[in-house]
């Protein structure tokens, strides 16, 4: 394995993972806001499941977002 290649690969990953992620909960929350689903004021929970089948890898991620 190239360490190198790995690395970077792996880092191009991720940083797609982040950027259309924060993407993707921007446009529901502000859709969410703008229906009056959410006030705007909320802490929402949220779980990012992260799975790679070749090598058996199950990462469960949770946290919460803070609306304000």
């Amino acid at each position: 394995m190239n360490e190198d290649v790995f690395n970077a690969s792996l880092r191009g990953f991720l940083k797609k993972v982040g950027i259309t992620s924060q993407r993707e909960i921007e446009k529901a929350v502000r859709e969410a806001v703008a229906s009056g689903r959410l006030k705007g004021n909320e802490k929402l929970p949220a779980k990012v499941v992260l799975t790679i089948g070749s090598v058996d890898l199950v990462h469960d991620i949770s946290g919460e977002i803070e609306l304000g």
